[in-house]
């Protein structure tokens, strides 16, 4: 029979190595001591059945259902923690704050209440965080805007009150923002809009005000804004031609406001527009012939306005589809 050659020999022996150094590492007792107090607070035993004392896993046990966990040199630390939809009740846990070595927490659709803790500050190293479908209350801490690395935020469908924080600008990785169906209330901060990576924000159905020009105010500003959803709120005013200065703006809604004045043409030179939504407000005027060129445009939804005799929109949703010939003027 070959031998194995020296190569193949010393691959085994380093993977052998590897897998006696984890089965040897003990998870950190900080990270052990949370889980064991998240779990005596709020059930999660039953919910998860999660057996053993540690979430990582202890012998013969696996890990905690819903817990990730990874090797730091000589210990294990949990990096994520995924329990979501299974009706979990009570406030927030707090414990979850001295999982410092997160970098995911989703709670998503469960029963959470209260606020969220200032605490939330010290996941330094979190790039995801879902917490939408909840009903969780009060204003957002402000020291959400420690979390440097966080790229995606969710915290809609809740009970959220007060003004949007400005804090949220402090976020310089952050590419997804939903904040709708809430009970936000004021502007929307004008920082946001030198978040150089944010691709989506969405603040629909909540008691907003303000004008698009205050929140477009900063020269430069949402460079990489894609989707911009701005519905069902009680913003006024018309739509600024410096929105067109938002190039790579794929999707506005702007549905159930009181917005008013005439749609400007300059908007339809947005080149990667593909839809447009203005109904419901208090638009005047004319559709500009320039939309009926566009390229990507599919859809414009204009029903609830003032505008002309001569726009006509079809479909059973009002919709004016830009193929249709009823669109030029």
């Amino acid at each position: 029979m070959a031998r194995p050659s020296s190569s193949v020999a010393l691959n085994l022996i380093l993977l052998l190595s590897l897998f006696l150094d984890l089965g040897l590492c003990k998870t950190l007792k900080r990270d052990v001591k949370a889980l064991n107090e998240i779990k005596a607070s709020l059930g999660w035993r039953v919910v998860y059945a999660w057996v053993g004392d540690d979430p990582c896993g202890d012998g013969d046990l696996p890990p905690w259902s819903g817990v990730t966990c990874s090797t730091q040199g000589d210990y294990r630390v949990v990096t994520e923690l995924e329990v979501y939809a299974v009706s979990i009740v009570g406030p927030f846990p707090t414990a979850v704050t001295n999982l410092l070595d997160l970098t995911r927490l989703d709670l998503h659709n469960n029963k959470l209440t209260g606020p969220i803790p200032p605490q939330i500050g010290r996941l330094k190293r979190l790039r995801i965080l879902n917490l939408r479908w909840n009903k969780l209350q009060d204003v957002i801490p402000p020291e959400i805007g420690e979390l440097k690395r966080l790229t995606h935020l969710y915290l809609s469908f809740n009970n959220f009150k007060g003004e949007i924080p400005k804090e949220l600008a402090n976020l310089p990785e952050l590419r997804y923002l939903y904040l709708h169906e809430n009970r936000f209330v004021g502007r929307i901060p004008p920082e946001l809009g030198t978040l150089q990576n944010l691709r989506h924000l969405d603040v629909g159905n909540n008691h907003l005000v303000g004008t698009i020009r205050e929140l477009i105010r900063i020269e430069g500003c949402f460079p990489a804004l894609r989707n911009l959803y701005l519905n069902n709120n009680y913003f006024s005013g018309g739509i600024p031609a410096q929105l067109a200065n938002l190039t790579n703006l794929e999707i506005l809604y702007l549905s159930h406001n009181k917005m008013s004045g005439v749609v400007p043409s300059g908007l339809a030179h947005i080149p990667r527009l593909t839809s447009l939504f203005l109904d419901h407000n208090q638009f005047s005027g004319r559709i500009p012939d320039a939309f009926y060129k566009h390229p990507f445009l599919k859809e414009m939804y204009i029903e609830g306005n003032a505008f002309r005799p001569g726009v006509k929109p079809i479909g059973v949703h009002k919709v004016l589809e830009v193929s249709d010939t009823d669109f030029l003027f």
